[in-house]
This record gives C-alpha cells, sequence and structure tokens, in this order.
C-alpha cells in the first residue's frame, strides 16, 4: 500500500520536520504501507484564508497527480483540510482530512472536544470546519498556541530542551480548557501533533490528548482495505460527485498555467 502524503510545509525550510514526520509515519505503518511525505513551495504562509485557499489549490493538483502516479490513498495533512471535498471528487482513491478523520475519533473518546491550533487566526476556520463535520456542538474550546512552523524545528531536530518547553506550552492552553469541562483535547495541527500528541499515554488531566498524524494515517490504511474489500467510497450523488473530465482539464490547466487575464 502507498500512501500519498500531503503536508502544508516547506520541504527545504522544514526539513527536520518533514524527515521525522516521514520516519514516524513510516514505522507506525502497517507491513508492507509506505507513506511518502510531500511539501508545498510556497508553503501556508501569512495564515489566513487566502492562503489556505491558495495551498488548496496546490494540493487537490498534487492529490490528482498521486492518483495517476498509481498511489492507493492520500492524507491531507494539514488540519484545516482545505480543499478535502474537492479532491474526494477528483479522484478514485480515499482521500482523508486530517482534522476529518481526528474530530470524529476525538468524538468517540469524550462527549466535549477543546482544539489547540497553531495560531488564533484559525479558530474560526475550525468552528465552520466542525459544523461541516456535523461536530460542530461537540467543540467546547479552541485557542491557539499563537508560534510558527519554525518554533518547532529544534524540537524536531533533537533538542529535548525546545521539546520540553513546547510541550508546557502546550499544556498551558490546555489545562483551562479541561478545567472548563474539555473531556479531550485535539492538537490541530501535525506539527503539534506529531510533536506533543506522539508523547504515550499524554493527558491533560482526565483528557487524553489525540495524535493526529497517527489517526490519519491509520484512518487511510482502512479506507483502502475497505475499498479493497468492496468498494466503499464517498457518496457519488449530490454529496461528492465525480468531477467530470472537462472540470478536470480545466482544473489542471489551471494550476499549470495560471489565469489569462481577458
Amino acid at each position: 500500500m502507498r500512501i500519498y502524503w500531503q503536508s502544508f510545509i516547506d520541504a527545504t525550510a522544514s526539513a527536520a520536520y518533514l524527515a521525522k514526520l516521514s520516519s514516524y509515519l513510516n514505522e507506525i505503518a502497517s507491513p508492507g504501507t509506505t507513506v511518502e511525505v510531500h511539501g508545498i513551495s510556497p508553503p501556508d504562509r501569512g495564515f489566513g484564508r487566502l492562503s489556505e485557499f491558495r495551498c488548496a489549490v496546490q494540493a487537490v493538483d498534487q492529490g490528482i497527480q498521486a492518483e495517476a502516479d498509481g498511489y492507493d490513498a492520500i492524507v491531507m495533512g494539514h488540519f484545516q483540510d482545505p480543499g478535502l471535498y474537492e479532491l474526494k471528487s477528483a479522484v478514485g482513491i480515499p482521500v482523508i482530512g486530517t482534522g476529518e478523520a481526528t474530530l470524529h475519533l476525538a468524538a468517540q473518546l469524550g462527549r466535549m472536544i477543546a482544539l489547540v491550533s497553531l495560531d488564533d487566526v484559525y479558530r474560526n476556520m475550525h468552528r465552520e470546519q466542525a459544523d461541516l463535520y456535523g461536530l460542530g456542538h461537540r467543540i467546547s474550546h479552541i485557542a491557539g498556541l499563537n508560534i510558527l512552523p519554525s518554533d518547532f524545528s529544534a524540537a524536531f531536530a533533537g533538542d529535548e530542551v525546545a521539546k520540553a518547553r513546547m510541550i508546557d506550552g502546550f499544556r498551558k492552553v490546555a489545562e483551562p480548557m479541561v478545567e472548563g469541562g474539555a473531556d479531550v483535547i485535539v492538537p490541530a495541527g501535525v506539527l503539534p501533533g506529531l510533536l506533543i500528541g506522539g508523547e504515550y499515554g499524554l493527558k491533560v488531566g482526565a483528557a487524553p490528548v489525540v495524535n493526529c498524524a497517527a489517526v490519519a494515517l491509520m484512518q487511510a490504511e482502512m479506507q483502502v482495505r475497505l475499498h479493497r474489500l468492496n468498494g466503499l467510497e464517498p457518496n457519488r450523488g449530490p454529496h461528492c460527485c465525480r468531477a467530470p473530465e472537462q472540470a478536470m482539464g480545466d482544473f489542471r490547466q489551471l494550476a499549470a498555467q495560471g489565469f489569462r487575464r481577458g
């Protein structure tokens, strides 16, 4: 099984993180599964809706190519899942949204879910995301660490002091959430998910901390197996009908050549 993992991080600027992520995913993958991590350049930066939209276009285009290259599944390795449904409509292989998979698992672990995101700018996006997945009423808290992807570099490069500092900062954000009634803590990003959620048995109070990187990978493996077993795929009627060839061609031309101004 070959899984294409689409990160929204630049492969050069965050090489230590992507190397750690690739090593971790392949270490926990089932026998016979390989995971190939790919970045985006420019990465998600200047956080906000426009950057998410731009990265979504790149990710969808790269996902279409991943199917053509023979991958068995695609993981959108960015918690906000921009372009998720568009990519699901464009390919016939399973497409897993890290945020979608993690929120649905978190809803099985506790009643009220708290999200710790990279930045407060994502708070409304996470609310909208949870509403889209039918879980808006289960989200009790959302707060940002207000840090940049580069702030994780030292921890992923092996600096234990930096790692401890990051985990301590995460706890300081999460503890008031648990005191306020949150049952499950979700690091809303693969960066904090890999660093913090990878700690065995990590809890904040009684609230388990969900490792979104592991959840997304294992969901991908499950969906590939179900697809092979009985052809299970998204609803191809009104929910997520397959894009016609003309739409596919127009989209890929746009991604390759940009707009023609008329």
